[in-house]
């Protein structure tokens, strides 16, 4: 007989409008699973025992009724809530992965779980792990895709230059907090922006911000900016989007770079509340480059960010600060808290020990 475990899942209960709750989710009781893959599951399948699990801005929308063209699928009401996860694998018939072997990647919100192609395109067997020195949480961060999106946005979006002035609005975040630190090592002046007078203590003493304020204490973010920096912003990681946008566009200087990531401001309002953008001109004006993107895109470029990271890391130059909570059962909380700022550093959820 195949080994069983219990396995509890997490499911969204039903679309979501305007702010979610952990009400719209549910941890459903525990039922039986075999520790194995079953003719059932297609080639190239992995079972995997999850060990943390990931709380994102991004998972938002995917919350919502999926009313337009979106890089990433909604969830489906009824069904596992999915996101980047650390794991460990059970059964593979991936022949890239073996039972044994730790990963990274898109994985469910339940105990263990079967990860299908194309999905497993995404697990990244890890390398190093805690014997190396590094925990394991970190691939859910610093090592994972928040990591590789810090990376990609600063460097190869933006290229800095030494001497040059930056911006990182939701700056104590698992995004932020890197670019922050990122930009100090490239030789910038760093500024940074949080929604409390704890995390821009943050920002200043343990990232290494050269300033920082509260944007919930400005009541003109275009000032609190020109005052930041009164010759104008060279580089703005874009976290945030609505009014703080349209005040960076105001204070970019000519030729200044935008990398957007993401708009955690706009997330939880309806079409008709979302904040409209009433400086774009200034793109025109001062000749800005303005870029999205997303870290799928830009996966080819991980192994020369690790090589890179991994140093600072093991040697303390680049710190990380993390927000854990505890059990399967918190994760609804968890990702609320996101929404409300009440995460310091990067929000995950550890389910098990490794073992």
């Amino acid at each position: 007989m195949a080994a069983t475990a219990m396995n509890r899942r997490v499911i969204l209960k039903d679309y979501v409008e305007g702010y979610p709750s952990e009400e719209h989710m549910e941890l459903l009781p525990a039922t039986e699973v075999f520790l194995r893959l079953t003719s059932d599951d297609p080639p190239g399948s992995v079972l995997v025992r999850n060990l943390y699990l990931s709380c994102d801005p991004y998972m938002r929308p995917k919350m919502s009724r999926p009313l337009r063209a979106s890089y990433t699928a909604a969830f489906v009401p009824g069904s596992v809530i999915t996101g980047y996860g650390v794991a460990r694998v059970v059964d593979s018939s991936d022949p890239r992965l073996s039972p044994g072997d730790l990963v990274w990647g898109i994985t469910g919100w339940e105990d263990y779980s079967v990860v299908k192609p194309p999905v497993t395109a995404f697990l990244s067997k890890i390398s190093h792990g805690a014997d190396g020195g590094v925990p394991l949480s970190y691939y859910t961060g610093i090592l994972g895709m928040p990591g590789l999106t810090a990376y990609v946005g600063f460097h190869e979006i933006c290229a800095p230059k030494a001497g040059e002035t930056v911006f990182v609005s939701a700056a104590s975040g698992a995004v932020g907090q890197l670019v922050g630190q990122f930009a100090r090592l490239a030789g910038c002046r760093v500024v940074g922006s949080a929604g409390s007078a704890e995390k821009v203590e943050l920002l200043k003493t343990k990232f290494g911000f050269h300033d920082a304020f509260n944007y919930k204490e400005e009541s003109d973010l275009a000032a609190a900016l020109a005052r930041c920096f009164p010759e104008g912003i060279d580089i703005y990681f874009e976290n945030v989007g609505g009014a703080m946008l349209d005040a960076v566009l105001l204070n970019m200087r000519v030729h200044g770079r935008i990398a957007v990531c993401g708009f955690i401001s706009q997330y939880n309002l309806k079409d008709d509340e979302r904040d409209a953008v009433r400086n774009l001109s200034a793109v025109i004006a001062k000749r800005l480059k303005m870029q999205g993107f997303i870290e799928p895109d830009h996966k080819h470029l991980y192994p020369k960010y690790e090589e890179w990271v991994l140093p600072y890391i093991r040697d303390g130059t680049i710190a990380y600060v993390e927000d854990v909570a505890e059990g399967l059962e918190s994760a609804p909380k968890a990702l609320i808290g996101l929404f409300h700022g009440r995460n310091v550093g990067k929000q995950l959820v550890r389910i098990a020990d490794d073992e």
